[in-house]
């Protein structure tokens, strides 16, 4: 039986977030997460029906931390509909993926898990579709420059400045990452 206490449900799914990005999937067990959240051996499967389900819920977790908040949604409305407004969006969106360090490469573990499993890479591509589809939306609602090409372009272009950022962070300065975002805007949409 599946167990419905949210809140205990939602620290499963984070500490199965840390599991992800400490240990890869291969180390995402029930018991690891128990452990990871200090609660008793056991716990996790009460609240998910199997593995699949747990890394399913993760994944939706990862992108439900990483919705900017109220605050900056409504500023972002409020901006000029501008290149340097665009610039200052993508330098925020690039720098709040890469503060959920843990979060990113949960979702990278998660990515590469989806090749061998065919239930979750659905879910994925779903999920990852949904997103950059309510990015085209939101850009087009906003006024900024460009079209959706510039829109996914910088999304593929970001994603992988994300994973340098993460993963080798020696290899770039978060100024030479700004610039690079800059760069990126001003090269890839157009007026």
């Amino acid at each position: 039986m599946v167990r419905r206490n949210d809140e205990r449900r939602a620290a499963l799914v984070d500490a199965a977030i840390e599991v992800l990005a400490r240990e890869g999937a291969r180390g995402l067990t029930f018991r690891a997460v128990d452990a990871e959240a200090g609660v008793p051996t056991g716990t996790a499967s009460n609240y998910f029906g199997n593995r699949d389900d747990l890394l399913t819920q993760a994944g939706a977790r990862v992108y439900e931390r990483l919705q900017p908040s109220e605050e900056e949604v409504e500023r972002q409305r409020t901006a000029e509909p501008d290149k340097e407004t665009y610039k200052t969006l993508m330098r925020e969106v690039v720098g709040r993926v890469s503060g959920f360090r843990t979060g990113y490469l949960a979702l990278l573990e998660l990515r590469l898990e989806a090749t061998r499993r065919p239930d979750l890479r659905a879910v994925l591509t779903e999920r990852v579709r949904a997103d950059l589809d309510a990015n085209v939306a939101y850009h087009e609602g906003s006024g900024l420059p460009g079209d959706a090409t510039a829109v996914r372009l910088l999304y593929l272009a970001f994603n992988w400045l994300i994973v340098e950022q993460l993963t080798l962070p020696g290899v770039l300065s978060k100024a030479e990452r700004d610039a690079l975002v800059d760069a990126a805007v001003e090269r890839i949409v157009t007026e």
